[in-house]
């Protein structure tokens, strides 16, 4: 595993009496595509714009390669930074606009010229030198946003929800595009993002934030599968989220029944939240259902149908390749390994 190039150490900030970041503590490894995510005002940007130099923590300190930081300005810093407004230069051509900082630094004018041509490539832009800002798309206004960040060979990028103004497949082609400039260039990304599938789809790590706190650090495939809490069991993809007992180890009640589960080390008999996925939940004949159910909705999502099954006084979501039929009376079918056991605390 390699080292961390980005630790935080009990950062907070504050404006006036509002705490926006709580005692934050973090590390970014070397080479890793790491996202914050979280809901609007949940301090993801505040943590970016610390690690960019250009705020100042309330308290805590931000160390880079093992040298403290915190109060060097972001020109001094080993780092680049993408917001989602590109800030380009709108009377300079992509060329000049790319180059901007390489001209600043009074490079020799042939080798800004060949950098120029091979950062163009590499965000799948080659040609387009002499272009005017206004003739590009929004698409491709990111991308020269990303070479002229790049062309300066940070060691790390950050990236502030870039792909915000985008379309929806564009969104999906530019996810996919970061990546792999990422992979290829071999640098540390940070990303800023609210949007759950573009984490889970472009990262290596996962930092889930809400109210100024960390949530939950991890894989995507963790993240998604082990959730910490009901918030980011919620917040990341869907869950039915059901208030149940803990009768003991490995014993849950729920839904009206007793449900073997894998969990254990809670007390006896304690209020706990119930998470399941909805592609986890089975639809079967009513002899083979742990649980009876009437489908009461059916959506089509294009990859799955969305269905709502009420039973007990409980709403489900279902979702499942097959379609079943508004009405329809059916069994409902959940595995041990599917139940998901949290315990019913304020989100840390």
């Amino acid at each position: 595993m390699s080292q961390p190039i980005i630790k935080l150490t009990n950062v907070s900030k504050s404006y006036d009496d509002h705490n926006v970041l709580k005692n934050i503590n973090l590390y970014v490894r070397r080479n890793e595509f790491l996202t914050l995510l979280g809901p609007s005002g949940c301090g993801k940007t505040t943590t970016l714009r610390i690690i960019g130099g250009f705020e100042t923590p309330s308290s805590g300190e931000v160390l880079f390669e093992g040298m403290d930081i915190t109060s060097i300005p972001p020109y001094q810093r080993r780092v680049n930074t993408v917001f989602q407004k590109y800030a380009l230069f709108p009377h300079l051509n992509v060329a000049d606009n790319i180059a901007f900082g390489l001209n600043i630094k009074k490079m020799d004018k042939g080798l800004i010229k060949e950098k120029v041509k091979d950062i163009l490539t590499l965000v799948n832009l080659p040609g387009f030198q002499k272009r005017s800002i206004h003739s590009l798309s929004g698409g491709q206004q990111q991308r020269v946003a990303i070479a002229r960040a790049l062309v300066n060979e940070p060691e790390v990028l950050l990236l502030d929800e870039p792909l915000g103004a985008l379309d929806l497949k564009l969104r999906k082609d530019m996810q996919l595009e970061l990546k792999n400039i990422q992979q290829k260039l071999g640098i540390t990304f940070i990303y800023v993002t609210h949007d759950q599938e573009e984490a889970l789809t472009m990262s290596d790590t996962v930092v889930v934030m809400k109210d100024g706190t960390i949530q939950q650090i991890g894989s995507p495939v963790d993240i998604y599968n082990e959730p910490k809490n009901s918030f980011v069991a919620d917040f990341i993809g869907e869950s039915n989220i059901i208030t149940g007992t803990m009768i003991k180890d490995y014993l849950v009640d729920f839904a009206g029944r007793k449900f073997d589960c894998v969990d254990k080390g809670f007390e006896a008999n304690e209020e706990v939240d119930v998470i399941i996925r909805p592609e986890d939940i089975k639809l079967v004949k009513e002899a083979d259902g742990m649980l009876l159910g009437q489908v009461v909705s059916v959506i089509f999502k294009g990859v799955h149908y969305e269905m709502m099954v009420t039973s007990n006084g409980i709403s489900w979501m279902i979702h499942s390749t097959l379609m079943v039929p508004v009405g329809s009376k059916v069994g409902i079918l959940i595995q041990p390994s599917d139940i998901h056991i949290m315990k019913k605390v304020k989100a840390i």
